[in-house]
C-alpha cells in the first residue's frame, strides 16, 4: 500500500503552529488548507535526477521494492534509511542498521534533524531534501449523498467537502461529536472513498472494552502472556494491515496505554503483549470521541502529545439540533431505507414534519432513525408516523390539562409558542417511553438511545416519577 500525504486541518491560531504541519484558515472564504509535504531528489548515482514527493510521517529509502523511494544503487542497503515526521520538531533521518552508513552533509549519523536543501548519502547515491506547502481550497460539497452520509445544511456539506478532499491521503483524522451524530459513518465514508476501501475496515470501541482487554484488542498477545491467552493473538492494528483502524471512544483510553498508541502513530511499529519482536503496520488511523480532548488534556486526562498527533484533521460532527434543515431529507432516507420492498413508501404529514423539526433530538441522528424504525415496524397511519410526537393508537391519550397546552396565546412570540411545544412533547414522550419501559430509567435511555444522565435531568425538569406512572 503507498503511502500518501498527512495534513493537519485545526483553528487558525498562531501559537500552535509549531504543534502541527497544516492549519485551516476559516477567517477567509473559502477556508483554506496548507499540505506540508517533502520531496527528494537524486543528485548523484544511477537514478539522477528522480524526484519523488512524499507526505507520509515515516519514509523509507532503500534498495528493497517496498521502500517509499526505491533505489538501484548496489551500495545502498535494501532498506537504508528513514526520514521520521516529528511534530514538534521537523524531520528525523535516521539510519537503519545500513552497511555503508547514512550520512548527512558530509557526516555519518545514527538519526539527526534534516535541514530544507539538506543532502543525504546513501552508498553511491545522494539526495536533496526540500520540505514544501500546497494551499488548497476547502469546498462546500454540492452533493446531499456521500457514502451513508445525508444532509443539504451547510455544516454537512462543509464536511463533505472536507472528507473529499482528505480520504485519498492518510491523514490521521480525528472526529468529535455528541452520541449518535455519525462519527462512525464519517469514518467509513473516509476509509470507501480511500485507496485502503478494498482492505479492512477494522473498529475497536474503547469505551466498550473492559481496561485489562483493551491493550491485547489493539496490539494483540502471545500465548500464555496473561491469564487466559491460551492462544496467540492478533490485535486491530494487525488486522487492519494495509487498511483502516477507527478508534471509537477514544476518550476512555486508559493513561497508562496513551503512550503505546502514540508509538504506533509515529513509527507505525507495534509489539504484541508479551511479545519481543516489533512488527511493523502500515494502516491509516481515524478516532473518534463524544468527549472534549481539549479539556481531557487541561484535566491531565489525557496526554497532550497524543492528542495533536491524533487531531491532524479534526471533524466536529454537528448535533442535529443545530441542522435542523436536514430533518426532512433525512426522514425521507430513513423511509426509503427501512420501509420493506414490497410496501410503499409512507409519507409523512405536514404536522408530523413541523414535530419532527421541533423536536431537539438528544439522541441526534441515531434517534431521528430509531423513532422512524419503531413507528415503521408497529404499523403507524402514515400520517402520524412518527410514534411518540402522534397520538397514536398505542399511546394513552394526554390529560386535557396537557392538551391544553397547545393552545396558541397571541401574546407569545414564535420562540415562546415554539419552547411551550417542546416542553409539551417532551413531558408526553417521557412518560410514553418510562411506562414502555414499566419504570426501569435504564431500558428508557436505551431504549430511546439517550445518555442515562441525561433521562434523569428531564424527569427531574418535569418533575416526573418513573415510580407513579
Amino acid at each position: 500500500m503507498a503511502r500518501e500525504l498527512t495534513l493537519a486541518v485545526v483553528a487558525s491560531d498562531p501559537e500552535m503552529d509549531h504543534l502541527t504541519g497544516t492549519r485551516i484558515q476559516r477567517d477567509v472564504k473559502p477556508p483554506t488548507v496548507n499540505l506540508r509535504r517533502c520531496k527528494l531528489v537524486v543528485i548523484k548515482g544511477p537514478q539522477r535526477g528522480t524526484e519523488c514527493v512524499i507526505s507520509a510521517d515515516v519514509i523509507r529509502v532503500g534498495k528493497a521494492d517496498d521502500n517509499d523511494l526505491a533505489v538501484t544503487d548496489e551500495t545502498v542497503s535494501r532498506v537504508h534509511f528513514e526520514i521520521v515526521r516529528d511534530y514538534n520538531k521537523g524531520y528525523l533521518l535516521r539510519d537503519l542498521g545500513s552497511t555503508n552508513g547514512t550520512f548527512l552533509d558530509g557526516a555519518e549519523i545514527k538519526e539527526a534533524y534534516i535541514r530544507a536543501g539538506s543532502v543525504i548519502s546513501a552508498g553511491a547515491t545522494e539526495l536533496k531534501f526540500t520540505p514544501f506547502e500546497e494551499r488548497i481550497e476547502i469546498l462546500p460539497s454540492e452533493k446531499e449523498l456521500l457514502g451513508e452520509m445525508v444532509g443539504r445544511s451547510s455544516q454537512v456539506r462543509e464536511i463533505f467537502g472536507l472528507i473529499e478532499r482528505i480520504a485519498p491521503t492518510d491523514a490521521t483524522v480525528l472526529i468529535e461529536g455528541e452520541t449518535g451524530t455519525g462519527k462512525d459513518m464519517i469514518a467509513r465514508t473516509i476509509h470507501t472513498l480511500s485507496p485502503r476501501k478494498d482492505q479492512p475496515f477494522i473498529v475497536v470501541d474503547c469505551g466498550a472494552v473492559s481496561g485489562t482487554l483493551i491493550e491485547s484488542e489493539l496490539f494483540g498477545h502471545e500465548k500464555g502472556s496473561f491469564t487466559g491467552a491460551v492462544s496467540t493473538r492478533q490485535g486491530a492494528f494487525e488486522l487492519a494491515s494495509d487498511g483502516t483502524v477507527f478508534l471509537d471512544e477514544l476518550g476512555e483510553l486508559a493513561l497508562d496505554l496513551q503512550p503505546k498508541l502514540l508509538r504506533v502513530l509515529e513509527q507505525r511499529e507495534l509489539r504484541r503483549v508479551g511479545g519481543s519482536k516489533t512488527m511493523k503496520v502500515d494502516i491509516r488511523v481515524v478516532a473518534a470521541t463524544r468527549k472534549d480532548l481539549r479539556s481531557e488534556v487541561e484535566k491531565g486526562k489525557f496526554r497532550e502529545d497524543l492528542y495533536f498527533r491524533l487531531n491532524v484533521v479534526p471533524i466536529v460532527a454537528p448535533s442535529l439540533r443545530d441542522r435542523r434543515d436536514d430533518v426532512p431529507i433525512l426522514v425521507q432516507h430513513f423511509l426509503r431505507k427501512l420501509t420493506p420492498s414490497e410496501k410503499e413508501v409512507p409519507r409523512l404529514s405536514d404536522n408530523t414534519m413541523a414535530a419532527l423539526m421541533a423536536h431537539d433530538w438528544p439522541g441526534n441522528v441515531r434517534e431521528l432513525r430509531n423513532v422512524i424504525e419503531r413507528a415503521l415496524a408497529l404499523g403507524s397511519d402514515p400520517g402520524r408516523l412518527v410514534a411518540p410526537l402522534g397520538d397514536q393508537p398505542f399511546l394513552r391519550p394526554p390529560p386535557k390539562t396537557e392538551a391544553a397546552e397547545l393552545s396558541f396565546d397571541a401574546e407569545l412570540s414564535f420562540r415562546e409558542q415554539k419552547e411551550r411545544w417542546n416542553e409539551h412533547f417532551e413531558r408526553r414522550y417521557l412518560r410514553w417511553l418510562l411506562r414502555r419501559a414499566e419504570g426501569n430509567i435504564s431500558k428508557a435511555a436505551r431504549d430511546a438511545d439517550m445518555d442515562r444522565k441525561y433521562l434523569h435531568k428531564l424527569l427531574k425538569k418535569y418533575d416526573i416519577d418513573p415510580t407513579d406512572l
